[in-house]
């Protein structure tokens, strides 16, 4: 191969990104889909937390509290129907549901919210995962190359085996991390937007059961 005839250093400094995946051989088809796919989960991702923030409505929730607090909770569902805040849609399944319990109303009502915040993580996990386990299977095999054209009796066809062996083992290597370090940062940022929903979904929590029971407290007495 030409590959195998070229200069180490040429291979590693000089090579444009199309050599460079040729010269890292068959490992690099596979690291292109673990790439394919952590990108695509990650610009989905992006694209649902942009929605998400921009449709939030902090207003709307506190004013359905507040009717809550007032004891008038189909005020507080007929304010949250129809809304995209995530927390509004909570607490308004919550109270549909209140004569039959409204905790574990709110649960289910929560846990379907927070699994679409949830959703993906578990693939970018694995692709940044997998990415340098490939990167290391690629450098065994290139290296197996490497040993290989050691015990090979021409010099000269062994000298282009052991250079294309190396280039190999180090590509693959290169690449593997350079997957994981890049799909590091956005799996990190998911996983923050999905602690802050559910700390978010716990304040609100909290608060509808300390309302709820101030506003039945009330009605007892009145």
């Amino acid at each position: 191969m030409i590959m195998q005839s070229l200069p180490l250093a040429f291979l590693l400094g000089d090579a444009t990104p199309m050599e460079l995946f040729i010269k890292g051989e068959w490992i690099m088809w596979p690291m292109i889909l673990v790439s394919f796919v952590m990108i695509t989960v990650t610009v989905e991702r992006l694209i649902f937390i942009f929605r998400e923030k921009s449709s939030r409505k902090p207003e709307l929730v506190k004013k359905m509290l507040e009717a809550v607090e007032r004891g008038d909770a189909d005020a507080a569902i007929a304010m949250g129907k129809g809304s995209s805040d995530f927390l509004a849609q909570i607490i308004t399944e919550s109270l549909k549901h209140r004569e039959q319990s409204l905790t574990n109303a709110f649960t289910r009502a929560a846990g379907q919210q927070l699994s679409r915040y949830q959703q993906g993580l578990a693939t970018l996990d694995t692709c940044i995962t997998a990415a340098p386990l490939l990167g290391l299977l690629g450098t065994v095999t290139g290296m197996m190359r490497t040993f290989g054209a050691l015990g090979g009796g021409d010099i000269g066809a062994a000298a282009g085996a052991i250079t294309g062996g190396v280039a190999e083992a180090l590509i693959a290597t290169a690449a593997g991390l350079a997957v994981a370090v890049l799909g590091l940062f956005p799996y990190n940022y998911l996983n923050a937007m999905d602690s802050q929903a559910k700390l978010e979904v716990s304040d609100v929590s909290h608060s509808l059961e300390l309302l709820t029971k101030k506003s039945e407290g009330s009605s007892a007495r009145h």
